[in-house]
């Protein structure tokens, strides 16, 4: 992502990237000062009318359930000069799921699952961020379900960022992660006949975001 250690620049056409000796593309140095990169010290938060905090799982070995957390709050700080001490911060009301069947729904968030009513919310904090790739970076968290709080890594591919018409500042990126749910306490299962579980134990959480500067995040 350019905003952990990248220029401050819309998204480069194919092909454009700066060539090594050799003609290969040479990846930035995520510790050294970009100049550029101050201009996106701030400030910003998840837009949830252009994002996406999804879920998928393999149900009965042969299909795949997607769904999504529809309520969130968010907080991200982007750190140009020092981009070690970005953070992010997501919040997610447990409650929320929406996999567009109210009954799946109802299992999801009650006491099998998630058990949203003894815990409400759910949440993502960000710790250290490296570079793992052309627009991948790798940020390193802790997950917290049902007061259950373990290390994830995420990956996170970089959109692009762009000055929408209405004047307000926009960065977009992908993120996924792969968790096993037992190691958050999520432990229901039922035994199909032919073997194997009902429900994997892999849960694919995917982040689709567009996140705008705040107010009070943006440059003097």
């Amino acid at each position: 992502m350019n905003i952990f250690g990248r220029s401050f620049s819309s998204r480069r056409t194919e092909g454009s990237a700066a060539p090594g000796a050799a003609g290969t593309a040479v990846l930035p140095d995520p510790a050294g000062f970009d100049p550029s990169m101050s201009a996106l010290t701030g400030e910003w938060m998840v837009d949830p009318a252009h994002s996406r905090i999804g879920f998928s799982v393999r149900h009965a070995m042969v299909t795949t359930v997607r769904g999504a957390f529809t309520q969130y709050e968010s907080r991200l700080y982007f750190d140009g000069r020092d981009p070690s001490r970005s953070s992010a911060e997501l919040v997610l009301a447990t409650a929320s799921v929406d996999t567009g069947v109210e009954q799946r729904d109802a299992h999801v968030v009650g006491r099998d699952f998630l058990n949203a009513a003894q815990f409400p919310r759910m949440a993502f904090k960000s710790g250290a961020v490296e570079l793992v790739g052309e627009d991948v970076y790798r940020m390193h968290g802790d997950l917290t379900i049902k007061d259950v709080a373990r290390p994830v890594a995420l990956d996170l591919t970089y959109i692009g960022f762009v000055t929408d018409a209405f004047g307000d500042e926009r960065v977009g990126f992908d993120g996924t992660t792969t968790i096993n749910r037992t190691d958050w306490g999520l432990t229901y299962n039922a035994r199909l006949a032919q073997g194997g579980n009902m429900v994997s134990e892999k849960v694919r959480l995917q982040f689709d975001i567009a996140a705008i500067r705040t107010p009070a995040g943006r440059s003097q």
